[in-house]
């Protein structure tokens, strides 16, 4: 089995990324499940009625969130049929939403689990270490968890003490694909971030101008990028008996067109 695990889509350019090139990666890479991080892909920040209709036509099996969940309040009024949206785990408890689901592909039960990262991050969110162990027993052939952290070495962390329940830790949030893909312990695999699929020549996605200026100390919105874009993720291959046994980054953008697997 292959899953491809698709890093944090954002706004417009990162849907037009999904559209020219999810249906050639997955035919040409012979994909089994596809995982999309959309916490950013609604202008930015959130996820709409429409973007969530969007990616679920275009091949998008599960939808993972992160920081950005709830910006679009508009996703309360369709939470509760999102059959293919996972929310993290460490949220706020008042907040609605599913925090792991199973999806049968083939006859094989692939759990999708979101947590969210506590260092550098927003103190809402609580440490993914007191509550992780809930859901490290849980019933699957393999499971996957989207850790949506800034730090590198709370998802390493995460993933060492996770390695001998769960087959895969991604790791989300930094927009920045790291080189450090790995199976850890021929148990896990994992990969510090899978990067951002949205505008390439950008500051994480958001217009370089604005971001300038506002570093420079004046007062500027920040807005997110329309020129060209890039597609970033990974993609993980499982042998028969769910282990995983090679993990592999796609990256395409102007420095680096698409060539087929």
């Amino acid at each position: 089995m292959k899953v491809l695990f698709i890093g944090d889509i954002v706004g417009n350019v990162g849907r037009q990324m999904i559209e020219d090139y999810l249906y050639r990666i997955r035919k040409d890479y012979q994909i089994d499940f596809v995982i999309a991080n959309v916490e950013n892909a609604t202008h930015g920040k959130g996820l709409n009625r429409k973007h969530y209709d969007f990616f679920t036509f275009e091949g998008v099996d599960c939808m993972t969130m992160g920081n950005h969940t709830f910006d679009k309040k508009e996703l309360l009024d369709f939470i509760d049929e999102a059959d293919r949206l996972v929310v993290p785990f460490n949220q706020p408890s008042i907040l609605p939403g599913v925090h792991t689901r199973v999806f049968n592909v083939k006859g094989t039960k692939v759990r999708v689990t979101n947590a969210l990262g506590c260092v550098f991050m927003d103190n809402r969110y609580s440490n993914p270490f007191d509550r992780i162990d809930d859901y490290l027993n849980l019933e699957q052939d393999i499971h996957i968890i989207d850790i949506h952290a800034e730090a590198t070495s709370e998802k390493i962390g995460l993933a060492y003490y996770c390695k001998d329940k769960v087959q895969a830790v991604l790791g989300t949030h930094t927009h920045v694909q790291t080189a450090d893909e790995r199976i850890i312990d021929k148990k896990v695999a994992f990969i510090s971030d899978a990067g951002m699929t949205g505008p390439y020549l950008s500051s994480l996605g958001c217009d370089l101008d604005s971001v300038i200026t506002r570093m420079r100390g004046l007062s500027s919105k920040f807005l997110i990028s329309e020129n060209s874009g890039q597609f970033a993720g990974v993609v993980i291959e499982f042998n028969d008996k769910h282990q995983p046994i090679s993990i592999e980054r796609v990256l395409i953008n102007d420095d680096h067109p698409y060539r087929a697997s």
